[in-house]
């Protein structure tokens, strides 16, 4: 059983869902986000009430000096980590050329090249450890690109996907195991930012239920839910692209 699981965007959406699930489970917590408010007050909520350890940290994932760091605090306080979530990430973005490039490199930067800082601290860590448990939370948009509001999203979450695979190919033959799972659309702060509609939106608790599974069966990847997700990313990889923007 891994003990001490470290999740990072673990303030809010996604993240502070999974944390309910494993401190339910009797697990050991070490929590990152950028609002250390929050991670306090879900700290005081869930040792009282699961009688867990739970560290927290103030954490910005596009200081990636400042993420090795972290995980090594967090390491040290909780004696070690058996598995890390690269959770954080951020759903902005226009259409390139529009005037709106800031928000397409921030895009990137943090759903991408971020996610590989925290992927290096926590496999240098899981190898000098010799064991550990790798998730890489990319998403649905990953399957193919999109137009608009979603290009640079899309974009970084198909390098995230790929990322992910890569590196557990790297450690097929060793103790480190690396899950790269594609949430399909789940409630949660990340993905109202964009305000579009969309089908099929699992609620907040269902969604972090999912997560918690199939992060539990340490399967190399999946959808999450399997249904309606596995079966219509199919679908989405062969709509045309006219047709793709009509729906966007």
């Amino acid at each position: 059983m891994r003990k001490n699981i470290l999740i990072t965007g673990a303030s809010s959406g996604l993240g502070e869902g999974m944390a309910r699930q494993f401190a339910a489970a009797g697990r050991n917590l070490a929590l990152c986000a950028r609002r250390i408010d929050k991670l306090e007050e879900l700290r005081t909520e869930l040792e009282a009430a699961h009688g867990v350890k739970v560290a927290v940290r103030k954490l910005d994932v596009n200081d990636h000096l400042q993420v090795f760091e972290t995980f090594d605090e967090l390491h040290d306080e909780l004696g070690s980590i058996d598995r890390v979530v690269v959770n954080a990430g951020v759903n902005r973005g226009q259409s390139v050329g529009s005037g709106h490039f800031e928000e397409n490199r921030q895009t990137l930067t943090t759903n991408f090249v971020s996610a590989l800082a925290q992927a290096e601290a926590a496999v240098r860590m899981f190898r000098s450890q010799g064991s550990g448990h790798l998730v890489i939370i990319s998403s649905l948009g990953g399957v193919r690109a999109m137009p608009g509001k979603l290009t640079a999203y899309n974009a970084s979450k198909a390098g995230l996907s790929s990322l992910g695979d890569g590196i557990r190919y790297d450690l097929l033959d060793t103790a480190i195991k690396v899950t790269t799972l594609k949430p399909g659309y789940m409630e949660s702060e990340l993905n109202d930012e964009h305000g579009l509609k969309r089908p099929y939106v699992t609620g907040a608790s269902a969604g972090a239920k999912s997560l918690f599974k199939a992060i539990e069966s340490e399967k190399a990847k999946g959808y999450v839910p399997f249904f309606p997700w596995a079966p219509l990313s199919l679908a989405i990889r062969a709509m045309p692209g006219k047709r793709m923007k009509k729906l966007m």
